[in-house]
């Protein structure tokens, strides 16, 4: 067990007389074990699990690290450097050699483990031992070896987890403003932090400057509610005397100490993959590997397009360090993964985390310009000038159009044209897909924050997203190209204002009038230095938002369009409405879809007034159902949007979902 020992690396080249080059100092490996007892997967043989902390040092005047936001003001060693440690968690083959010399790394939705679940179908687990919890191998079988790290220091406990360096002025420390931010539900408190990460602690609980505020839309003016009604309950938790108004956003601003350097979770990702990309001395347990593939779903898909947009795809020597990207539903957006006080967890919806740094010009891989401002931008901008472009996929459904800004991602700000997608990017969006697919039979989101009125999509698309990587690596190891972009385009009237949409007559349903807004906010004159002066932001013209025009059945006309959707037996959204219990019901509830199934008979479509064919007006029986599945299905893994062993899955759950729709 040779990895046992702590890794410490040789000495690194100098970039200049001056400092150092930044670099993992070490792996502490905590944890050594076989993959269930030295099981063989395929020619790749045996894995072995490697976890524990990786120690890493930045040098705040190299100037690759000149966009990590106080980075110049966090305590240094005796080198000049600032240090920081992380977990990781690596699966690799036990020799080398049988690897496939490809790194797959996971930047880890708030701290979790997807890979093994997505890729190889097994069960969610934050440390895979048993049979179950690594599925069918499907992955190790190939050889790729599996790197996860923490990037975030706040997440819940049992997750990875980045220690961050504390930045000070002087050695004084820092105080600013932090704000939290929920909407409203039957409690007498609520969490100021989000999803039950760790808040910023207030500087003092009883500080009469505190403000707590309550509106109910974003653009709203805002009502102060008096100070004498609320308090902290500890420095996480607030109350309300009379307690929170179902539906309302509310915002708490207070004063905090001591901002984490946040953004050496995006140095610290660059540095670690670059470390087992590229270093070739014992210390790096991954020899041989050639290519490194990054792959981040909703939050971390933003991660992705926030550590591209600012450059840290090259290393500190200038080398590149993900050769494929995979931006999974991160919609239009960036986050608050590199400004002083960053809440990384903070999203963008509709009605949920309230004009949080996402949204942000530029959207688009090319180059675009926001006539408002003048600016001219990409999010690849800074890749090309580096010559460190690597192969990108991003990946929208229904959803982002609607509550994650996906549209800017395909047109110009003003949504007057489509814009230009670079060849080295691919754009896919999975018609009528949900961002968070619901279970079968459909029924309404039984989450209390995010209470549904209709039930949740179950449209499952992880065949895509395996489809995906499968093209991604080709693209990347054998310079194959994958499918050309599919996605709605303004020019040929699949991407339209929500009025042109195409919306069917479905029974007490209407497609929302007005998808999540982004707006150009004004966050203070120090927002280019990353520090907030406006807390909320100021609000300023809002960009131009698009939505997926639909067929007669309601559901989306371009994109990837999966059996279910191609031979329907009911409407498929992205979109659901908050349940009238947890207030706001005219707004939408957190990224689920909706599902709306079709009538069995004429006459029952008839007396509902539904405009959408019934069942029996559709096929003739179950088999001929069953046949235009197969048929739809063969034909995207002709397109090379499905993999063929996944056919099984999806006949059976076909047969299934027909079933279930004769004998409601």
């Amino acid at each position: 067990m040779k990895y046992l020992t702590v890794f410490a690396l040789c000495a690194l080249s100098f970039l200049s007389a001056s400092f150092a080059q930044a670099r993992v100092v070490r792996l502490n490996v905590q944890t050594q074990e076989l993959i269930l007892n030295g099981k063989a997967f395929g020619l790749a043989g045996a894995y072995e699990k490697l976890s524990g902390t990786v120690d890493i040092a930045l040098h705040p005047e190299n100037p690759a690290n000149a966009l990590v936001v106080d980075l110049e003001l966090a305590p240094r060693n005796e080198k000049g450097e600032v240090e920081f440690s992380a977990d990781f968690y690596l699966l690799k083959p036990v020799d080398p050699a049988r690897g496939n010399g490809v790194v797959f790394y996971e930047a880890g939705n708030r701290g979790t483990k997807r890979i093994l679940q997505m890729f190889q179908k097994g069960t969610r687990s934050q440390d895979p031992k048993a049979p179950e919890d690594f599925g069918n191998g499907a992955l190790m079988e190939q050889g790729f070896s599996l790197l996860w790290m923490g990037w975030q220091w706040d997440v819940p406990e049992g997750r990875m987890r980045m220690e961050m360096p504390i930045a000070t002025q002087g050695g004084e420390t820092i105080y600013g403003l932090v704000r939290g931010n929920f909407i409203g539900g039957h409690s007498e408190t609520a969490l100021v932090a989000d999803r039950g990460h760790r808040a910023y602690a207030p500087v003092d609980t009883s500080e009469s400057e505190q403000v707590m505020t309550v509106r109910s839309l974003p653009t709203d003016k805002a009502e102060i509610i008096p100070r004498q009604r609320w308090r902290f309950v500890d420095s996480g938790t607030v109350t309300l005397d009379g307690g929170f108004e179902p539906g309302r956003i509310y915002d708490v601003v207070y004063r905090s100490q001591d901002p984490k350097v946040v953004g050496t979770g995006l140095a610290g990702t660059r540095d670690i993959v670059s470390f087992f990309k590229y270093e070739r001395s014992d210390a790096n347990p991954l020899p041989g590997i050639r290519y490194a593939i990054g792959w981040g779903v909703s939050q971390t898909g933003r991660f992705l397009r926030h550590l591209l947009y600012q450059g840290f795809n090259a290393d500190e020597q200038g080398r590149i360090v993900f050769d494929g990207v995979i931006d999974q539903v991160g919609g239009g957006g960036r986050g608050s993964f590199n400004h002083r006080f960053g809440q990384a967890s903070r999203d963008a919806l509709q009605h949920y985390n309230i004009l949080f740094p996402v949204d942000m010009f530029p959207f688009t891989d090319g180059p675009e310009t926001d006539p408002e401002t003048g600016e001219t931008d990409s999010l690849l901008r800074r890749a090309r000038e580096s010559n460190t472009v690597p192969k990108v996929f991003h990946i929208l459904t229904n959803s982002e159009f609607f509550n994650r800004a996906g549209s800017l991602v395909l047109t110009d700000p003003v949504a007057s044209r489509d814009t230009e997608v670079p060849e080295s990017t691919r754009i896919y969006s999975i018609a009528s897909a949900p961002h968070i697919v619901g279970s079968f039979p459909p029924e309404p989101y039984s989450n209390p924050a995010f209470l549904s009125q209709a039930p949740m999509n179950p449209l499952v698309y992880t065949g895509v997203i395996r489809a995906a990587f499968n093209n991604m690596v080709k693209w990347v190891v054998e310079d194959v190209a994958p499918p050309a972009n599919t996605h709605p385009r303004l020019a040929d009237g699949t991407l339209v204002t929500p009025a042109r949409a195409g919306w069917p007559n479905v029974p007490g349903v209407e497609l929302p009038k007005q998808p999540l807004t982004a707006y150009r906010l004004d966050y203070g004159p120090r927002w280019d230095e990353g520090i907030v002066s406006y807390t909320p932001p100021r609000i300023g013209k809002p960009f131009a938002m698009r939505v997926p025009s639909v067929d007669d059945n309601g559901n989306d006309r371009a994109g990837i369009r999966l059996p279910a959707i191609e031979v329907p037996l009911g409407t498929h959204t992205g979109w659901n409405y908050r349940h009238p219990d947890i207030g706001a019901p005219d707004r939408l509830s957190s990224e689920i879809g909706a599902y709306f199934a079709f009538a069995k008979t004429r006459d029952e479509r008839i007396a509902t007034g539904d405009s959408r064919l019934s069942v029996e007006e559709r096929y003739r029986d179950r088999d001929d159902y069953i046949g235009k599945v197969t048929r739809a299905a063969l034909e995207l893994v002709d397109k090379r949007f499905l993999l063929v062993e996944d056919l099984p899955e999806i006949i059976v759950s076909a047969e299934t979902h027909y079933e279930w729709t004769i004998g409601r």
